[in-house]
């Protein structure tokens, strides 16, 4: 069985060819897998509800996040300003007031 591209949107592992193109089931983004995808499309990041999101977007926190290496949490509802996206599994970089620089994961946050 061969291994199928993940989805450009929203990066689920799950998707399926359907005739000639491949779907992804979670955001229901279909594309050609022989072409290249465009520059905004290659890199998408979604917020827990579903928003787009992107550079010095407001996000806020949906659930009380421990901070690696201390055992201070970061609040639900704590608001970030001025986030980074960047392309890895923690996929904002900001800073919070307190905590200072940190990377979070797009699905514990939504869009202010």
């Amino acid at each position: 069985m061969t291994e199928l591209a993940p989805c450009p949107i929203c990066r689920s592992p799950y998707t399926y060819e359907l005739e000639s193109l491949l779907v992804c089931p979670e955001c229901g983004h279909e594309w050609n897998a022989v072409e290249e995808p465009a520059g905004d499309e290659a890199f998408a990041v979604k917020d827990s509800n579903g928003n787009v999101l992107q550079n010095g977007d407001t996000v806020v926190t949906i659930k009380n996040l421990p901070v690696k290496g201390t055992t201070q949490t970061i609040k639900a509802g704590t608001k970030v300003k001025n986030i980074r996206l960047v392309a890895s599994d923690h996929n904002i970089d900001c800073k919070i007031e307190g905590f200072g620089a940190m990377a979070l994961k797009s699905e514990f946050v939504k869009k202010a």
